[in-house]
């Protein structure tokens, strides 16, 4: 069956987007002046501009004279990005003041250059409900929304904010779907969290939690705890580890199941994710009244820097094979969202899965991801849904806290799969030019080798011969990738730089190496190339050295003759070292492949293109789940 024919829940929705139905009230996003934690910063919810005030999660307690404001990460309403992909043009917010004086409550906005002016003011006196109604129609460029309070002449209390609209669309199914390998303790966490917040556990109507390990989340006290919440809504589904792609495509699966009810919208999320349950909420009712259907995304936070974004929005550069980089030359990346507002509106072409919304409409369109099992599958479907008219928008303002990504080695079994599916959606969305791809995959091989990533150079080897064998490879994807997987691994042992050693098999009084400078871009073949002669010439540096993981660049490493090269998660070193039987086994076969490259990849290219169709069907992912 063609991926375009499947029916799905949700598939007749998109004809009831604008069809008249009665009006209902629709709460957008709450007003919270705390974290869920406390390791998280405060000030990502509110500010005290002056005087003394007390923040709890729902309230703010002011003392007489004092001001505070949401002109925060998580209290704005990002007007910007409502207003360009929503039908909503009116908020109204309301506001419970307490107090035996007088609250002012002023409605600040901003615009694309960071210009603050005043919407509405409320004098209010004694205690009450302040409602205020605010439009959303001076934000397609950028700029947000906010709310300031002033206890002019007595203490106050401000709790209970919403930002809530009427609409007349019909509502929607909420799914939540969570895969997992044996993170049990992470997993059972995420979904307790969901059950911590009652507003946004009522609003859930389904929850999946693939468990695709062996040390089973069911186990855990606190899954259980969530168990007893959710009742019938939540369902736990086992099966093979068919990595990431199996286990988010499963609650995509059962979710927009034939006969299901429907629309529905489907919030993929990690399992080591710490959630803040607001953006559930905030994400659901953005899809709820998005003009057209379209993926919604969530930032991410980092875990141990809790300030900090990592992207504002994300966009590929297929041609080299990247993903992840900046949207937009003004995109925030690495910097602290207490420090820097993101006042501009950027656009995304993907949205990652620490926290995505999927709409049943994109399944029914688009069929199901590519069984890929870890790494590209959230790009590839991205884009695949923008080419068949479904865009994403990462939302400001929503967002989830992850494990840093700096903390992670990129050298590991993960690079197969990111090689042969980085070419697979390359192929298959744009297309690759043999000659131009070769010269970039050669380059980045040839980087490993001289760095002494010998393993590294033979992975990324691997995923190019992946590619050219085609979907029903050896390597291929024809069992979700577990064959794959355990080749990899087996592989890769052989090569005893990929094991992380404990620090203390580092030599006493070793010496630190820092890089110094950087090569110029235009000339980096050309240092490349004298790397590889030096060490083939054996004129390499011959001292043993330490390199911090910050400055172990190829062109820094490939210096030496022996380097302990800390892992990215500052708990052990790898002990890289020149072999010249190996770099050059090594080599001839880069050559070799290449070569095959040049001539196959028209072909293999051609295979991948017509195996999608087949390979994200209903049927397909069945088989594999063994359902």
């Amino acid at each position: 069956m063609d991926a375009t024919t499947v029916t799905a829940a949700g598939a007749d929705s998109g004809a009831d987007l604008g069809a008249a139905q009665p009006e209902r009230d629709l709460l957008l996003q709450r007003t919270l002046f705390s974290g869920p934690h406390r390791w998280v910063n405060d000030d990502l919810y509110s500010r005290i501009l002056r005087g003394v005030v007390r923040r709890t999660r729902s309230e703010l307690h002011l003392d007489a004279g004092a001001a505070a404001d949401t002109n925060t990460y998580f209290g704005r309403f990002e007007a910007s990005y409502w207003q360009r992909w929503t039908s909503v043009t009116e908020l109204t917010v309301r506001v419970a003041v307490e107090s035996e004086g007088q609250v002012d409550v002023l409605v600040r906005a901003s615009d694309i250059g960071s210009h603050v002016r005043t919407v509405d003011v409320v004098h209010h006196h004694g205690d009450g409900m302040a409602v205020l109604d605010v439009p959303v129609d001076t934000f397609t460029d950028g700029g947000a929304i906010w709310l300031e309070f002033h206890a002019v002449d007595a203490a106050a209390t401000v709790s209970d904010v919403t930002w809530g609209t009427t609409t007349t669309r019909p509502a929607r199914r909420a799914a939540v779907a969570i895969c997992t390998f044996n993170r049990a303790d992470d997993c059972a966490a995420t979904v307790d969290s969901l059950a911590t917040d009652p507003l946004v556990a009522d609003l859930i109507d389904d929850l999946y939690v693939t468990d695709q390990g062996t040390d089973l989340v069911e186990t855990r006290e606190a899954y259980q705890h969530a168990a007893g919440e959710f009742g019938d809504r939540l369902h736990y589904l086992r099966q093979p580890n068919l990595g990431g792609a199996g286990g988010f495509s499963r609650g995509m699966y059962e979710a927009t199941a034939p006969g299901a009810p429907g629309p529905v919208d489907v919030l993929l999320m990690d399992d080591d994710v710490r959630v803040e349950p607001e953006t559930v909420l905030r994400m659901f009712a953005f899809a709820a009244v998005t003009r057209e259907p379209m993926l919604v995304g969530a930032q991410m936070l980092y875990l141990f820097n809790p300030d900090y974004l990592l992207v504002s929005a994300e966009r590929t550069q297929l041609d080299q094979l990247k993903g992840g980089l900046d949207a937009d030359e003004w995109a925030l990346r690495d910097e602290s969202v207490v420090e820097n507002q993101q006042e501009r509106r950027i656009d995304a072409e993907y949205n990652a899965w620490w926290s995505c919304l999927v709409p049943g409409e994109a399944v029914a369109e688009v069929g199901l991801p590519m069984p890929y099992f870890f790494q590209w599958d959230d790009i590839e479907y991205g884009l695949r849904c923008r080419q068949a008219g479904i865009p994403t928008c990462t939302l400001q303002g929503a967002a989830v806290w992850h494990a840093d990504f700096y903390w992670k080695d990129g050298d590991d079994f993960g690079q197969f799969f990111s090689q042969r599916n980085s070419l697979v959606t390359a192929s298959i969305r744009q297309g690759i030019d043999p000659k131009d791809m070769a010269k970039n995959l050669g380059r980045s091989v040839l980087r490993a080798l001289v760095g002494m990533q010998y393993g590294l150079a033979a992975t990324r080897m691997r995923g190019i011969e992946a590619f050219l064998d085609g979907p029903d490879g050896s390597h291929g994807v024809d069992d979700g990738g577990q064959q794959a997987l355990t080749a990899i691994r087996a592989e890769r042992a052989d090569y005893p730089e990929t094991a992380k050693l404990a620090v203390d098999v580092l030599p006493a009084g070793i010496g630190v190496e820092r890089k110094v400078g950087i090569p110029r871009e235009d000339r980096e073949d050309q240092v490349l190339a004298k790397r590889l002669l030096l060490q083939k010439l054996g004129r390499q540096r011959r001292d043993v050295v330490a390199i911090p993981y910050e400055d172990a660049a190829w062109w820094h490493v490939s210096r030496f003759d022996e380097v302990y090269v800390t892992d990215a998660s500052q708990n052990g070193v790898h002990h890289r070292k020149v072999d010249p039987q190996r770099a050059t086994e090594l080599q001839k076969r880069l050559g070799s492949l290449l070569a095959r490259f040049l001539r196959e990849a028209p072909a293999a290219q051609a295979r991948w293109r017509s195996a999608q169709a087949r390979l994200t069907t209903r049927e397909n992912w069945a088989r594999l789940y063994g359902v």
